[in-house]
């Protein structure tokens, strides 16, 4: 279903079982990691999302050989010895894969150039971070117009604290130290499950990793990383996304592929509201039949309720018998998406201020983080334009429980993050019809 609008018609409680494959932040990760290797490196339980579209294109822009086995769900990575040091201009905008290329490319040809990036409009994600890192290392930055040029002889290992726990910016610190001349520490690092994905994958290509309490990676570099073969863990995410769908329309829903503990923060927090678990090795499922409480949850780096869950959420939200306040702590601007479950009835306000949680780093500032939402709230059916990945998530699951059929614009955000998430949605029973 390649439609970019979809017309939601509610049809009941949702339920059913949903199987997850890996997360579309591990994935691409992964694949700009095996472009280190000495050979082909296979990578499993892909999903089938635009992201992973986007980056193999990237790749083989560059002189890799990509091969994607949708039926198989793997994709094999073959660096060869042609790969070149620029990633075209086409390719601006797209996603955030460009900046990690950076250190990567630096180890295999001495220089790079990577255009601007792109992603989700929720806040900046400045690439300060990456390329103070890569500085550090030895790398020459030259901040053009179009993107982003580098040059280096050698990089070095180097001693790091990020200002702030960064996802991509660990990322980047973990590509370029791998191979770096000597030692270098990063502290103050991010620890998110893909994060350790990610350098358990390079631990896997030979890198020399340690990983010590306090948010510090050691990274001892070596002369050459090896291919390697990994399967992804499930998306935490998706698996969150899909529970929360059944809760919001009184259903249940059944989740596969996600371990439990991926979502141990998440079980919490539903549990918190009312909600009731099954879990086995097998699957993650949740309900709710004496109804929903509401809460206060403010989003924070690993180990917190992560910031990509609170999406969802604020549609269980107006759900929930009370006030519930939600609090943004890591994107400044991640509430964009609030407008149109707004237009759909909800009643929400939105604040500058920090609510349900500690004071945060957009204290005092004219970030609007904070969110009190009413429920039980009746939604009803309406048009509306997704901005995002997880926006595209909650709008259609507001639209499960609306009092008609709903437009949803802008599907295209949706499914460059969820795993064929139309027919998911069809067989927990909703009725999707693109446009």
């Amino acid at each position: 279903m390649s439609a970019t609008t979809w017309s939601v018609t509610p049809s009941g409680p949702l339920r059913g079982d949903v199987h997850v494959r890996g997360s579309k932040n591990a994935v691409t990760k992964h694949m700009v990691a095996a472009i280190l290797g000495d050979g082909p490196s296979r990578i499993s339980n892909v999903p089938e999302v635009g992201d992973v579209a986007i980056t193999s294109d990237i790749l083989r822009s560059l002189g890799v050989d990509v091969d994607h086995d949708q039926q198989a769900g793997a994709i094999t990575i073959q660096p060869g010895g042609n790969v070149t040091a620029d990633v075209p201009l086409s390719f601006s905008g797209l996603n955030r894969i460009p900046i990690l290329l950076l250190g990567p490319l630096l180890h295999l040809t001495g220089e790079a150039f990577v255009p601007l990036v792109g992603g989700d409009r929720i806040g900046r994600r400045p690439v300060d971070f990456h390329v103070d890192a890569l500085t550090a290392f030895g790398a020459e930055i030259e901040h053009r117009e179009d993107g982003i040029a580098a040059r280096a002889i050698r990089l070095r290992g180097t001693r790091l604290a990020l200002p702030y726990p960064s996802v991509g910016a660990t990322e980047t610190v973990l590509l370029t130290a791998a191979l770096a001349e000597g030692r270098t520490v990063l502290r103050n690092a991010a620890t998110e499950p893909e994060v350790i994905e990610l350098a358990l994958f390079l631990q896997r290509m030979g890198a020399r990793i340690a990983l010590s309490p306090g948010r510090k990676f050691t990274i001892d570099g070596v002369d050459r990383l090896s291919a390697a073969q990994v399967r992804l863990e499930g998306d935490r995410n998706e698996a969150f996304s899909y529970l929360v769908a059944g809760l919001v329309t009184g259903g249940e829903v059944r989740v596969h592929g996600c371990a439990q503990d991926r979502l141990v923060s998440a079980i919490t927090t539903l549990q918190a509201m009312g909600a009731r678990f099954d879990i086995t090795d097998d699957y993650v499922q949740a309900s709710a039949p004496e109804g929903l409480r509401p809460a206060a949850v403010h989003t924070d780096t690993h180990p917190g309720f992560m910031t990509d869950w609170q999406t969802p959420l604020m549609v269980l939200f107006t759900q929930a018998r009370g006030m519930s306040v939600l609090h943004e702590t890591v994107y400044e601007d991640r509430l964009v998406y609030v407008p149109a479950l707004q237009k759909m009835g909800a009643e929400i306000e939105l604040f500058p201020t920090c609510l349900g949680g500690d004071t945060c780093r957009f204290h005092d500032t004219n970030a609007i983080h904070s969110a009190v939402v009413k429920g039980v709230t009746a939604l009803r059916g309406a048009r509306v334009e997704v901005p995002d990945v997880r926006a595209g998530f909650s709008s259609v699951i507001a639209a499960a429980i609306a009092d008609g059929p709903s437009e949803i614009g802008g599907i295209h955000h949706l499914v460059r993050g969820y795993h064929r998430p139309a027919e998911q949605f069809a067989e927990l029973g909703l009725s999707i019809q693109p446009l």
